[in-house]
């Protein structure tokens, strides 16, 4: 750490604070603000946090069923760096770095309820094969007019139309916005790719590069929703992942491209020795064996992880039929209808894409369930399903559109006792068993419109 904040002095100077922040359960950062002059005070083990940062729920309480918190006495952990995150914060008044910390347990181990740690566990795996993972994500956001309260609801910025679907004049309206998130994209090493404007009011994607780092790859995601927020901030305006922010318009994704490469850096979900296969699947040989066996093991267990892809109550409103939101564990070609995409079946780009996930997601959990349920189709080998491409194919079961039942089915499911741990299974089902109980619990203002003095 004392080299890289040399670095970072030496091109930077030396910052008046340094944001330390943990991703707990839901992907919110939670942390300290550290004297810019005070990094030794982290590399010594001096800063910590109670450990239950890393399981509250949504809405920042400790939830009892975890056996964490004030329980247990609620213990502190010891706050280490992740090496290779200190980054400025170009878009904060003075001179702010930010660092992004795990926490030991209190007896000084790798936390087995780190979201980082969960898909290291899992990365681990691939690795004992021999085998790299290779992942890039894309992730949607809306652009939203500033709210006088927390409960009011959003609003597109002036001149936006309803559908803007790649609409280059959009995309100029917003250039200041969106040119200062691309330059601080660079600025803090998160390499994005391409921008669009995307079909809902105020709506924009942003997609990133393929990378080995699969790691890097999920705190890229985290890191780029608090770079947006606070741009967007800055300029008067204000930004949502949210999944579903607008009842009649698209909601908001994160999609992710998965390939393997074995140890000589070959692409295993490409054929060997045949020739080209065309866009539809059709050719000499159609995908590869093990592409299929990883289709059919992320469809198998799609239903098992869907409260890690959609984790809140809001979640759920993406799952409708004729959205822009798959809602079934089934698969295609070049057809963004399905809920795993083949965009390319041979060569060195063959790859599938899921396109299930909201942007509201932990991303450290969703790429360990999709990696998960690689593992599980090529162990397994589970029966795949006719792409629904294919004229035979029979409608697969839509996902559930219950958030409750989903935690349930996630609370006992063998699939994530497997990936995630016996432990993780408890600590997410508690916490999001907590979420969905307080906020089903609320009387809505639609109820007392409808009900109140009707019945």
């Amino acid at each position: 750490m004392k080299a890289e904040y040399e670095t970072y002095c030496a091109t930077h100077g030396r910052p008046d604070r340094i944001e330390l922040m943990l991703c707990d359960i839901n992907a919110v950062l939670r942390g300290k603000w550290l004297p810019g002059d005070a990094i030794g005070k982290l590399e010594g083990g001096a800063v910590r946090l109670p450990y239950s940062t890393y399981a509250p729920a949504i809405m920042g309480n400790e939830v009892e069923a975890t056996g964490l918190g004030i329980v247990v006495g609620d213990p502190d952990g010891v706050l280490v760096p992740v090496p290779g995150t200190l980054r400025p914060v170009p878009w904060m008044p003075g001179k702010v770095a930010q660092l992004q910390v795990e926490m030991l347990t209190p007896e000084g181990a790798p936390s087995p309820i780190s979201p980082r740690e969960i898909l290291k566990a899992t990365l681990a795996r691939f690795a004992a094969r021999g085998w790299r993972p290779v992942v890039a994500t894309e992730l949607e956001f809306y652009i939203l007019r500033p709210r006088k309260r927390g409960d009011d609801p959003p609003v597109p910025p002036p001149r936006t139309p309803t559908a803007q679907n790649y609409d280059l004049e959009v995309v100029a309206r917003q250039e200041a916005i969106l040119t200062e998130i691309l330059s601080t994209c660079e600025a803090q090493g998160l390499e994005t790719d391409t921008l669009i404007a995307e079909y809902g009011p105020g709506q924009f994607e942003v997609n990133f590069h393929h990378t080995e780092d699969v790691l890097r790859a999920a705190e890229t995601a985290i890191l780029f929703r608090r770079l947006v927020r606070g741009i967007v901030a800055r300029h008067g305006m204000e930004a949502t992942f949210m999944a579903k922010p607008y009842a009649e318009a698209p909601g908001n994704g994160m999609h992710v491209h998965c390939s393997i490469l074995d140890a000589e850096g070959r692409n295993i979900f490409a054929p060997e020795g045949q020739g080209n296969i065309f866009a539809d699947g059709t050719g000499p040989a159609g995908p590869a064996p093990l592409l299929k066996q990883a289709v059919a093991g992320v469809l198998d267990t799609m239903a098992d992880f869907q409260a890690i892809f959609a984790p809140h109550m809001n979640s759920y409103r993406r799952f409708q039929p004729m959205s822009f939101a798959p809602s079934s564990p089934d698969w295609g070609y070049d057809n963004r209808a399905a809920g795993v995409r083949l965009p390319q079946t041979d060569g060195p780009a063959a790859r599938l894409e899921h396109r299930i996930s909201g942007a509201d997601v932990n991303p450290y959990l969703v790429l360990t369930a999709i990696l998960g349920g690689i593992l599980h189709g090529i162990d397994t080998d589970p029966d795949l399903p006719l792409p629904i491409d294919d004229p035979g194919a029979a409608p697969a079961p839509t996902l559930g559109h219950d958030w409750f039942d989903a935690v349930e089915r996630f609370a006992v499911s063998d699939h994530v006792a497997e990936v995630f741990g016996e432990t993780y299974r408890h600590v997410y089902a508690a916490v999001k068993t907590d979420e969905v109980q307080t906020l089903t619990g609320l009387i809505t203002p639609v109820e007392y419109r409808y009900y109140l003095s009707r019945l």
